[in-house]
C-alpha cells in the first residue's frame, strides 16, 4: 500500500543526518566531494522512501546520486551569503549557524526528492525547516543558484515560484499568489524573479504572470502585482515625521 506516511521525526533526524553527510564538522566541511553513506543510513533512508514509490530502493539509490550536486550548489550559496552579508566572518559561520542556509539546504534536498515524484516527503521536509527557521519554501519552486536568504523570518515562496541566479532575499518577503482559487492549482500562480534581484525586507510580489526583470532592486514594504523592467529601482514612499518633544503640544490631553 502506497501513500503511507513517514514518521515525522524519522524525517528530521535523516534531514540533520543528510546534513552532516553533506557538511561534517572537521576539515571536509567545504570540501566539494562527499564520502559515501554507511548502509544504515542507506536502510534508514529507503525505509522512509517505503510506502511513497513502488520502488523504495531504487528512489534511494536516485536520491544519493543527487548529493553531489547539492553539495556543489550549496557551497555556492554558502559563499553568496558569505559576500552578501557583512556580518558573515567566515564559510563556517553560514554553514553551521545560518538559518537561512539551512533553509535552502532543506529546500534543495526536498526540491531533488521532489523531481523524483515521491509524494509528501517533500513537503515534510521544507515544513521542517519552516518549523525551525520561519522560512517557508515550496519544494515546487524553482530556485537557481547562488541563492541567499538574509535573516529570513517570514519568507514566503510559493509552489511555482521561478528564481533565477545571484537573487538575494531579506525578511519578511513574500512570493504569493494572486488569487487561493483552487481551480488555478495546475497554473503558473507565483512570480519569476529574473538574475541579480535584490528584494529587501517585507516585499510582497503577487502573480504568476508578475516578472521581476533581471537586475533589479525592489525596496522594503513594496507591494507588487505587475511585471516591472529590468534595472528597475522599485520603492515605498511614506512620510516619516520627526518632532521636537519639546515644542510639541499634544492636540488632545486623554488620561484614565
Amino acid at each position: 500500500m502506497l501513500n503511507l506516511i513517514p514518521n515525522k521525526k524519522s524525517v528530521e533526524i535523516t534531514v540533520k543526518k543528510v546534513f552532516k553527510i553533506l557538511f561534517p564538522y572537521n576539515e571536509k566541511l567545504t570540501n566539494p566531494e562527499i564520502e559515501f553513506p554507511e548502509s544504515y543510513f542507506i536502510d534508514q533512508a529507503e525505509n522512509i522512501f517505503k510506502g511513497l514509490t513502488p520502488d523504495a530502493k531504487q528512489t534511494t539509490v536516485s536520491f544519493l546520486g543527487t548529493l553531489p550536486e547539492i553539495k556543489t550548489i550549496l557551497l555556492k550559496d554558502a559563499r553568496f551569503i558569505l559576500e552578501s552579508d557583512p556580518a558573515a566572518k567566515d564559510l563556517i559561520e553560514i554553514i553551521a549557524v545560518y538559518p537561512g542556509f539551512f533553509a535552502i539546504y532543506c529546500y534543495r534536498v526536498a526540491h531533488a526528492i521532489n523531481n523524483l515524484s515521491v509524494p509528501l516527503l517533500p513537503r515534510m521536509i521544507t515544513e521542517y525547516a519552516h518549523k525551525i527557521t520561519g522560512i517557508d519554501i515550496h519544494p515546487g519552486a524553482v530556485i537557481g543558484s547562488p541563492f541567499s536568504i538574509d535573516h529570513g523570518t517570514g519568507i514566503v515562496i510559493g509552489e511555482t515560484t521561478t528564481i533565477g541566479n545571484n537573487v538575494k532575499l531579506y525578511q519578511g518577503v513574500t512570493l504569493g499568489a494572486l488569487s487561493v482559487d483552487k481551480s488555478k492549482a495546475s497554473k503558473k500562480r507565483h512570480p519569476t524573479i529574473e538574475d541579480n534581484v535584490i528584494l529587501y525586507a517585507g516585499s510582497t510580489i503577487l502573480g504568476g504572470e508578475t516578472i521581476v526583470g533581471r537586475n533589479s532592486i525592489i525596496g522594503g514594504n513594496v507591494w507588487l502585482t505587475q511585471s516591472v523592467a529590468p534595472f528597475s529601482v522599485v520603492y515605498h514612499k511614506s512620510e516619516v515625521i520627526v518632532r521636537d518633544q519639546n515644542k510639541y503640544q499634544e492636540p488632545i490631553n486623554f488620561i484614565i
